[in-house]
């Protein structure tokens, strides 16, 4: 298994935004979406206990925790949304989610873009370009390019780009029918957090939701990354974007680190899903996970995270731009919430991505106590995903020390 770092970390201890290594040194922690309202927040963990010491079976049996949360879960989505169905990995949840496809729609056919990750089962594998599958991408499945703002396709920004991509979609979903595999499903990540967050306006997927519905398709929102609040201005990067999505997933930072997943998605579209596949998940919305996730939803709702993630994340990238006015190598700034980044390139001309020097910056954060990391469609993007308690003295820390990592380490 791949670790990060060029010298990894050796974890054994988090609390709020920092984690401790074996040797007792402290880090801030501005990655980890997976305790998404800090490390061992009392009030899960206490959930956690209390229900491990009361009750935990499969989910054969009823039980009042499920209903409880997946009630206060779709209360956050807005109609038609009403049903959900619990598993235990984001993995999990979109091989589900392009099952229902499938059940809705009777074909097999999924666009994804050429730059994302939904997974790692053998059918949610198939979506991956950046890590292909042994054996080959099945004929079903059809690639797009990856949204860039910095970079957009057709060189125009802004509602030409998205035509553009619109007409990327629109090329496969001919492709796919002309094979006759038909056009079942687009799943993407409607914050597009592995493309590289690009900055894309509200209704920027409009075009898109247009082509795929005279296709007759289904959008599958992957949410694992942008929801529950982490783009700060809204609980969902789907409600961000203003994508209308038919079926909607969620993995990571459901439950704080205890492995909970959903899929959430219309009554209908449950029930054509339940006619079509027999479907049973043991350890999927068992109490614990139940009440881990419930404890979890209520601590970012009752402790104002979502706020907290606007107001720290704008801060942070106000930093972020004025770094921009000292350091050339920083070509965009760009996130929402607790999500934001920059764009790191050799020339802000040409705007070479600046590829190498931008893990020998994540790996010289690590080693100044910052735990941050980089992706993009050249992975040359500083990626910063800290817990939603993230303060503006955090942010002040990791800006002053990204000034100093930038001004130490040499571009070429």
């Amino acid at each position: 298994m791949s670790t990060f770092y060029d010298e990894p970390v050796h974890l054994v201890r988090g609390q709020g935004v920092h984690l401790w290594d074996a040797d007792g040194r402290q880090y801030l922690d501005c990655y980890n979406n997976v305790p998404h309202v800090g490390h061992c927040h009392p009030r899960v963990v206490e959930a956690i206990c209390q229900q491990a010491g009361t009750l935990n079976t499969h989910t054969r049996y009823l039980h009042e925790g499920i209903l409880d949360y997946v009630e206060a879960l779709v209360a956050t989505f807005d109609a038609p949304f009403d049903t959900a169905l619990m598993c235990c990995t984001g993995s999990e949840a979109n091989d589900v989610a392009l099952r229902m496809a499938q059940a809705l729609t009777g074909k097999t056919g999924v666009i994804a873009t050429d730059h994302t990750y939904h997974g790692n089962t053998t059918a949610v594998h198939q979506l991956s370009q950046t890590n292909p599958p042994p054996g080959g991408y099945w004929d079903s499945v059809r690639f797009v390019p990856a949204p860039d703002s910095y970079r957009p396709l057709g060189g125009e920004p802004g509602m030409a780009h998205a035509q553009a991509f619109a007409a990327k979609v629109q090329e496969q979903i001919d492709a796919l029918e002309a094979a006759g595999h038909g056009f079942s499903s687009l799943i993407l990540c409607p914050f597009f957090a592995n493309e590289g967050f690009p900055d894309l306006p509200h209704g920027w997927l409009d075009p898109v939701q247009a082509v795929v519905k005279k296709a007759g398709g289904v959008i599958i929102a992957d949410e694992v990354q942008p929801g529950f609040g982490r783009v700060g201005t809204h609980f969902w990067g789907h409600q961000k974007i203003g994508l209308r999505p038919d079926i909607v997933t969620m993995g990571k930072p459901m439950a704080n680190g205890h492995p909970v997943a959903a899929v959430v998605a219309p009554a209908a579209t449950m029930q054509a899903f339940r006619e079509r596949f027999r479907y049973f998940n043991t350890f999927g919305g068992n109490p614990v996970s139940a009440a881990a996730a419930l404890a979890t939803l209520r601590v970012v709702q009752e402790e104002g995270l979502q706020e907290n993630a606007r107001v720290v994340g704008d801060y942070a990238r106000d930093g972020l731009r004025e770094l921009a006015t000292r350091h050339e190598c920083i070509g965009d700034v760009r996130g929402s919430g607790l999500f934001f980044g920059a764009e790191m390139v050799l020339d802000r001309g040409t705007k070479e991505p600046a590829t190498a020097f931008t893990k020998r910056v994540a790996n010289a954060m690590r080693q100044q106590g910052i735990l941050l990391n980089f992706l993009g469609i050249h992975y040359n993007v500083l990626k910063i995903r800290p817990p939603l308690p993230f303060s503006k003295a955090n942010a002040d820390q990791l800006i002053g020390t990204l000034d100093r990592v930038l001004a130490e380490t040499p571009l070429a």
